[in-house]
């Protein structure tokens, strides 16, 4: 057969790239497999032998260097004592790997709370580590996207709380990613660590604007406050002032003479419904936007003691007042068009 007629061979890219393909399902299965990376799972989680991993540190490669190198001048030189403190060194080596081990084995996690926070502040999710041995367990941290935590000690047959403190972005709802739970006591030789991912998650609210307009008082098209004439003239009291209050309201005589600045507060506006509308605000502004701005005015009506009402496109909320009706109105304005199963 001449050279020419032999056949082309076949580009090594094209069946690297269809190797490789082929390669990815099967790796992210083994991954998924071998560190059980199976998504959130419910609590208590109890970390079995098959879920602790054993690996040597850094320092502990170096030390296994170390006592190969004391092995080979003990053998060479014929040395008792180079054998003896050798061995002891290796035993010890071995004792640390038993103890790292058990320092993880058998713990249980437990999820803790989880509160609701503002768009761009640390959500903060609380994990309960259970110790149900007779002995303390120690050095043990807990990571999860980038965050960490740590606990010094856990008392036998007791608990620590452990705080993992995660950065929000955006609005809805957050879980809690996947957690790696280590130890390298008591030598630093030996690390030990477990995988786990508990089913908990943090409601983030948006953030409110930081200098919103005044609320919408007066009957117009913003909404308003149902009050009658004579309800505003009837004198209820005095409370701290609020960003936006009338300069009307406030209590000028008792500014003047070094107090606080208080605002006068009236049982007609106790008794009005001041509504905040989604249609009303300019139509220049994004969802985003809008949103922002309504949970600036929700915090401010809550604060000033004022009953409300939340209207967005296919819900409505109150009137109302208090910290459930303003727990209530921030849930719906973090939820605000996005699909059901992300509840």
């Amino acid at each position: 057969m001449r050279l020419d007629e032999l056949p082309a061979p076949v580009p090594a890219h094209i069946d690297t790239a269809g190797s490789a393909t082929a390669r990815q399902p099967l790796a992210r299965r083994f991954s998924a497999w071998l560190f059980r990376d199976h998504g959130a799972e419910p609590t208590p989680i109890v970390l079995t032998q098959r879920r602790v991993f054993v690996l040597p540190t850094r320092a502990g490669l170096a030390f296994a260097g170390a006592l190969a190198a004391m092995l080979i001048g003990a053998i060479n030189y014929q040395l008792p004592l180079g054998f003896a403190l050798t061995f002891l060194l290796a035993g010890l080596g071995h004792s640390a790997i038993l103890h790292t081990f058990r320092n993880l084995a058998r713990l249980e996690i437990e999820a803790g709370t989880a509160a609701p926070v503002f768009c761009g502040d640390p959500a903060r999710f609380t994990l309960r580590l259970i110790n149900c041995r007779s002995n303390a367990r120690y050095a043990l941290q807990l990571r999860s996207a980038g965050a960490l935590a740590r606990i010094d000690q856990i008392e036998p047959q007791a608990s620590s709380l452990a705080e993992v403190l995660l950065p929000t972005q955006r609005r809805g709802w957050l879980g809690l990613p996947r957690v790696t739970l280590e130890t390298r006591y008591p030598l630093g030789f030996i690390r030990a660590w477990s995988y786990l991912q508990p089913d908990m998650s943090v409601l983030v609210w948006p953030r409110p604007e930081p200098a919103p307009p005044p609320l919408p008082w007066g009957s117009g098209s913003a909404g308003g406050i149902a009050a009658s004439a004579a309800g505003r003239d009837d004198f209820s009291g005095l409370r701290n002032y609020q960003p936006g209050d009338s300069p009307r309201h406030i209590a000028w005589k008792a500014a003047a003479g070094g107090g606080p600045l208080l605002t006068k507060h009236f049982s007609g506006m106790q008794a009005g419904n001041v509504v905040l509308r989604w249609d009303d605000l300019p139509p220049q502004m994004d969802s985003e936007s809008r949103l922002s701005r309504l949970a600036a005015w929700v915090e401010r009506a809550n604060a000033g003691g004022i009953v409300w009402r939340l209207d967005l496109p296919g819900c409505s909320l109150g009137p109302g007042e208090g910290i459930g009706h303003r727990n209530a109105c921030l849930n719906a304005l973090a939820l605000f068009g996005q699909p059901r199963e992300s509840a």
